[in-house]
């Protein structure tokens, strides 16, 4: 019952149209909610020491996706802050939009976890050029498609039912977002479902594990480089 009424909430909370005369206003709270963000220490009091580890079996997984999660939302908040040099309406929309999806998806996982959540985290986004278009993008598309590739990595160890639709209805949307990003990068290409994230031969997105190396570096480590709150996911698989 208790997942039944979270998942009603995440129904409402992605539903519920954005309207478009609250734009400007949206975005002058977005601004201090980063700061606020940025600011918040550790669940324990103890900002920045020692590195979180989020669980084990579907709490776990949970958590990971709330870590996901809190960084999306930080950086659309960001970006939405003060955007790009020269962003067409469209862009900022496409971005405005995004966001408040993060922002849900954040909330709602918050709120399912409840007193099992990890703590608020603190986010380095330093690596970021928020005033350029390009380096804005590129970490978006970063983003998202590893949000994509862990929700599909972790699937298959999902134990709960509930949980599962829950991770396949937003992985769903975390797709749309990389599929947009990617049109931005390379408008009118193939690019919105390039190889590097659909399988050729199978047609099937790929999908990677939390400490699954890809390119170097896994799913983990790319989340703690936008992190002063480190997190691990020893026990995840």
């Amino acid at each position: 019952m208790k997942e039944q009424k979270n998942h009603d909430y995440l129904q409402e909370r992605l539903y519920k149209p954005i309207q478009r005369k609250r734009f400007l206003r949206s975005i002058a709270l977005a601004g201090g909610s980063l700061m606020v963000g940025l600011t918040a220490c550790r669940k324990d009091g103890q900002p920045g020491s020692g590195t979180m580890d989020v669980g084990v079996a579907d709490i776990g997984i949970l958590n990971f996706a709330y870590v996901l999660e809190q960084i999306e939302a930080a950086f659309y908040i960001k970006a939405n802050a003060s955007y790009y040099n020269n962003a067409p309406l469209s862009e900022k929309q496409v971005l405005f939009d995004i966001m408040h999806h993060e922002m849900a998806h954040r909330d709602f996982f918050k709120k399912l976890l409840g007193s099992n959540a990890i703590g608020t985290l603190q986010f380095d986004f330093s690596s970021v050029d928020f005033t350029s278009r390009d380096s804005v993008l590129k970490t978006a598309k970063i983003l998202e498609d590893i949000g994509v590739e862990a929700y599909n990595g972790l699937g298959p160890f999902i134990q709960s039912t509930d949980y599962l639709k829950i991770a396949g209805k937003i992985v769903s949307v975390e797709a749309r977002h990389s599929a947009a990003i990617r049109d931005l990068l390379n408008p009118r290409s193939a690019d919105f479902a390039g190889d590097d994230a659909v399988d050729p031969a199978t047609g099937l997105e790929r999908s990677r594990t939390p400490n699954a190396a890809s390119g170097g570096q896994s799913i983990v480590a790319t989340c703690n480089s936008f992190l002063l709150t480190k997190i691990s996911a020893s026990t995840l698989p």
